[in-house]
């Protein structure tokens, strides 16, 4: 059955000449693309390769990870492609390289992608303080990642005038980021009222930080996505499995942890109407909570299967299949069809998710204005 995003995104194939025609799973629109280079930073959501990089032997380098499209996996906690992905291929740009698999200029000529999974905004060293268990948590916080992009950017551009061009002409996507800075705690048995909550306004001061640099370096396109409503997760429905009706609402996901990240989303939207702006810059709010509600409220409507809708595609079982691990492997409980799942390991979406996210974000309703509207629609 046709999906509501689907309808309104052929409608825009009438209204607007520059929309993108989805043809075997691919964007093609037409003509050049509006942006020279796409430039992203960020965690697992958006990371193409960067941990694998530094982790040749993770889970996420071994099969069944990127089934559905590459066929191979990538280095991306997916069974395909992520929003970025179908943000590069929307862009008539190639995917991005991974930051951490570059060498040269010409390795980032059309962009970079600086995202690693794991990754947090805050510094490693906070959450050293905080006494946590730093086995799983990556040294490539937000600020780390901002290292990394001026070095690519001054790779590409040696001379002033250089880097303001590229930064003029390219798009960022800043996230999303954020959300590991509460899984990391929340899986560490943490208390949600005294150490997790009181995160939040650190977590937007760090992201707030990180668009004031690149609207600093010159960025006049910015996509800050929210977080996706982790009361949906199946990991967190395993984690917090309650017997208590009360506590679900009526998709079945955990009401006060959506609660919380709307918390997180609303903090963000506030941060983004205040953030100092220079002329002509565009600062974005991508929805990706009012996106993966849409779906899992009315799964079928939208081409998944109700039964899967919570629960991950590939997991270690349980009623969510979703249980202790945080990646799936070759011995995992693998579903038949991934297309017909939001979930793919029980933390991450499937590719088929994940492009209607991108589908609602490059033609709206979930970015306004949408990406490709700034392309001249």
């Amino acid at each position: 059955m046709a999906s509501s995003m689907v309808r309104l995104f052929l409608l825009l194939l009438v209204l607007c000449p520059c929309a993108a025609i989805v043809s075997a799973g691919r964007y093609d629109p037409p003509g050049a693309s509006c942006y020279k280079r796409l430039f992203s930073l960020g965690d697992s959501i958006t990371d193409t390769g960067n941990l694998a990089s530094v982790a040749p032997n993770s889970s996420v380098l071994a099969f069944p990870y990127g089934e559905t499209f590459f066929h191979r996996p990538t280095g991306r906690f997916c069974d395909g492609r992520l929003i970025v992905d179908f943000i590069a291929e929307a862009l008539k740009l190639p995917f991005v390289t991974p930051f951490l698999a570059g060498k040269t200029a010409a390795d980032f000529r059309h962009g970079a992608n600086f995202a690693v999974s794991g990754a947090t905004a805050l510094g490693q060293q906070f959450f050293r303080d905080m006494g946590l268990d730093l086995a799983i948590l990556p040294p490539f916080s937000l600020d780390v990642q901002l290292g990394w992009f001026e070095r690519v950017l001054h790779l590409l551009g040696p001379t002033e005038k250089e880097r303001q061009d590229i930064m003029s002409s390219s798009l960022f996507l800043l996230g999303e980021v954020g959300i590991n800075d509460y899984n990391h705690p929340f899986f560490q048995n943490r208390s949600f009222a005294d150490e997790i909550r009181p995160l939040v306004p650190k977590v937007i001061e760090k992201i707030e930080n990180a668009t004031k640099v690149l609207i600093g370096l010159g960025a006049k396109n910015i996509v800050v996505p929210g977080a996706v409503p982790l009361g949906c997760v199946p990991r967190y429905l395993t984690l917090f499995q309650s017997d208590d009706p009360g506590d679900y609402d009526a998709a079945g996901c955990i009401r006060w942890l959506n609660e919380f990240v709307e918390e997180h989303n609303r903090a963000l939207r506030r941060m983004l109407r205040r953030v100092l702006r220079g002329p002509g810059v565009a600062v974005v709010y991508a929805d990706y909570y009012a996106a993966v509600q849409e779906i899992t409220r009315d799964p079928r409507k939208h081409g998944f299967s109700k039964d899967a809708a919570l629960t991950a595609c590939c997991g270690d079982g349980g009623p969510h299949n979703s249980g202790v691990l945080i990646s799936c492997n070759a011995t995992s409980v693998l579903c038949p069809d991934p297309s017909e799942h939001i979930s793919w390991d029980g933390l991450h979406l499937t590719e088929a998710a994940y492009r209607l996210v991108a589908l609602g974000v490059l033609h709206g309703p979930y970015a306004a204005p949408s990406i490709l509207s700034t392309c001249g629609c």
